[in-house]
């Protein structure tokens, strides 16, 4: 069964519960990656996302006329908010913009992207321009099911109801960003400074 897309998803993406698997990902980082659970047992989905996606209207956002991910209640210290979802690959994606690092093996580093599949993750933005520090932040986890992914949690502080859950992109991801956007270099996938 293919899960409802929530409000203000966009009709251009694939809406996901569990990862999308590309082939591009080797048998032995499969394996890691499912906790071994790879022959062909169906992944659990992830946890409801305690997010809702909103259009951006502020003229001084960074995103503004975008969306972000806001907090439906309040979130304690350290909750997991959602788990980033996408497709999982090991091939290099250097334009998008949803790419993210999940695991690095010998020879092969795979990320999770939300470019054209994924959940309400994908809305979350980086805290530059929107607030003075991040109220959240990624971190890796395996999940009941056995598999590694990544979430979105909350910090010490935790989150009112109605704030934008926002996250550290890194300065990395700027600075390749920023190469990218004038043509000098390539986009990586990373998280955190």
């Amino acid at each position: 069964m293919t899960p409802r897309p929530p409000k203000n998803w966009p009709v251009h993406v694939q809406y996901l519960a569990i990862p999308h698997f590309h082939s591009s990902v080797s048998s032995d980082a499969l394996s890691f990656l499912k906790g071994g659970n790879s022959k062909g047992i169906p992944l659990p989905p992830a946890p409801p996302s305690l997010g809702v996606i909103r259009p951006v209207i502020d003229p001084s956002h960074p995103a503004n006329g975008q969306h972000g991910l806001f907090a439906a209640r309040k979130f304690p210290a350290r909750t997991l908010i959602v788990e980033y979802m996408g497709e999982v690959h090991s091939d290099d994606r250097p334009t998008s913009d949803y790419d993210i690092s999940l695991y690095r093996f010998p020879g092969e580093s795979v990320g999770v992207d939300a470019a054209t599949m994924g959940n309400e993750a994908r809305f979350v933005n980086d805290y530059r321009g929107i607030r003075p520090k991040p109220n959240a932040e990624f971190a890796d986890r395996w999940a009941v099911g056995g598999d590694f992914r990544i979430g979105i949690w909350s910090l010490a502080e935790g989150i009112r109801k109605g704030d934008e859950i926002v996250v550290s992109y890194g300065k990395s991801w700027w600075a390749a960003r920023s190469l990218s956007l004038t043509g000098i270099g390539s986009a990586e996938t990373f998280r955190g400074d």
